[in-house]
C-alpha cells in the first residue's frame, strides 16, 4: 500500500535557505517510494521567502504553502502546519538547514516499524556557541525533572509523527505552544534518533536571549506547576522564619536584643522579603495571562492565502 508522507517548515525571512532545502529534500523522498508533499508556513516574513514558495508551487504542484497574515511565531507556525498537512506521516522540521533533510529517511523508517512519535535527538550542535549548548542542555533537563512529560533530552522541533499523533496534537489549542513538549505528552509509542545538527545554512538566527527565556519559560509554565510552589515555598519560609526569629528574641534575649540590629540588616530584609513577593506576584501573572488569553479564545493563526491543498471543509 502506498503511504504518504506530509513534511512541514515553518519559515521566517528564509529566501537563502528556501530552494537549497527544498532540492536537498526532494532528492531524499524522491527515493523512498512514499507520495508525499511540502508544507512551507511562511509566518509574516518581510523578505522574498513569500515570493520563492510561490514560484517553486509553480514549479512543483508538490510544494504547497500558507502565508499567515502576520508572524504568530514559530510553535504556532508549527501547529498551522500541522493543521494543514494531510499525510499519514508527518515531519517537521525548520527551514535553515539545521536539521539535515537527508535524516527523514531514518524517521520514515522508524514510523514503518511501529512507531507514533520519532524524536530526532541532537548528538551535535554545530556553529553553537558553549552559551547556547550549555543553557539549552540546562533546560531539557530541568523541563525532564520538573514535568511529567517524556520528551526525550535535546530533542526539538526536528521529528516525524503518524497521523493518529498528529490529529492528537491538534486537539490541544492552547495559546501559549510548546509543541516539542506536546509532542511527546500525546503519548504513543516514542523513539529516538540520533543526528548532527548543522550551522545555520545562511542568515542570523532571530532567536535572541530573551526569546529563548520567554520560551524556556513558555514551556515550564505549559508543563508544571513548580513556579507556583516556589513562591509559596519562599512564603512559607519566610514566615517560619519571621516566626522564629519572633519567638527566640522575646523569650530568650528578650527586646532590648533589637537594639543591636543596624537600619542596613532591617533595610535589607525589607528588601530581600519584598523582592520575593514581587517575584511571586510576577510568576502568579504570567499564569493568570495564560487563563486570560484561553478565556478570550481567539484562533491560534490566520492565514492569508493557502495554496495547493483541497478545500477545506
Amino acid at each position: 500500500m502506498t503511504v504518504s508522507c506530509s513534511v512541514v517548515v515553518p519559515v521566517h525571512n528564509e529566501e537563502e535557505s528556501i530552494r537549497v532545502l527544498y532540492e536537498r529534500l526532494t532528492a531524499r523522498l524522491t527515493g523512498l517510494e512514499i507520495t508525499y508533499e511540502i508544507v512551507f508556513i511562511d509566518d509574516g516574513s518581510s523578505d522574498r521567502s513569500l515570493e520563492i514558495l510561490q514560484g517553486l508551487h509553480a514549479e512543483d504542484l508538490r510544494v504547497k504553502y500558507v502565508a499567515l497574515s502576520r508572524n504568530f511565531g514559530h510553535q504556532v507556525a508549527v501547529s498551522a502546519g500541522l493543521d494543514y498537512a494531510s499525510g499519514d506521516a508527518v515531519i517537521v522540521m525548520d527551514a535553515d538547514l539545521q536539521d539535515p533533510p537527508e535524516v527523514v529517511g531514518e524517521l520514515l523508517a522508524r514510523w514503518r516499524q511501529g512507531y507514533d512519535v520519532v524524536f530526532a535527538v541532537r548528538a551535535r550542535r554545530k556553529g553553537d556557541g558553549i552559551f547556547k549548548r550549555g543553557t539549552a542542555a540546562l533546560f531539557y533537563r530541568v523541563f525532564r525533572r520538573i514535568t511529567a512529560v517524556s520528551a526525550p533530552l535535546d530533542a526539538g522541533d526536528f521529528r516525524l509523527m503518524s497521523r493518529r499523533a498528529v490529529d492528537a496534537l491538534r486537539m490541544c489549542r492552547e495559546r501559549n505552544r510548546f509543541v516539542r513538549g506536546l509532542a511527546g505528552w500525546v503519548g504513543f509509542r516514542q523513539v529516538t534518533v540520533s543526528y548532527e545538527r548543522d550551522p545555520r545554512h545562511a542568515g542570523e538566527t532571530t532567536y535572541s536571549v530573551a526569546r529563548m527565556i520567554r520560551f524556556a519559560f513558555d514551556g515550564i509554565a505549559a508543563f508544571s506547576v513548580l513556579p507556583l510552589r516556589l513562591a509559596a515555598y519562599a512564603g512559607l519560609f519566610f514566615v517560619i522564619a519571621g516566626a522564629g526569629l519572633f519567638v527566640y528574641v522575646t523569650a530568650v534575649e528578650g527586646w532590648s536584643a533589637l537594639r543591636g540590629v543596624t537600619n542596613r540588616v532591617l533595610v535589607s530584609v525589607v528588601l530581600l522579603v519584598s523582592g520575593i513577593q514581587l517575584l511571586a506576584l510576577w510568576i502568579l501573572g504570567e499564569y493568570l495571562w495564560r487563563i486570560f488569553e484561553e478565556a478570550r479564545r481567539r484562533p491560534l493563526y490566520i492565514a492569508a492565502e493557502a495554496v495547493g491543498f483541497e478545500p477545506r471543509r
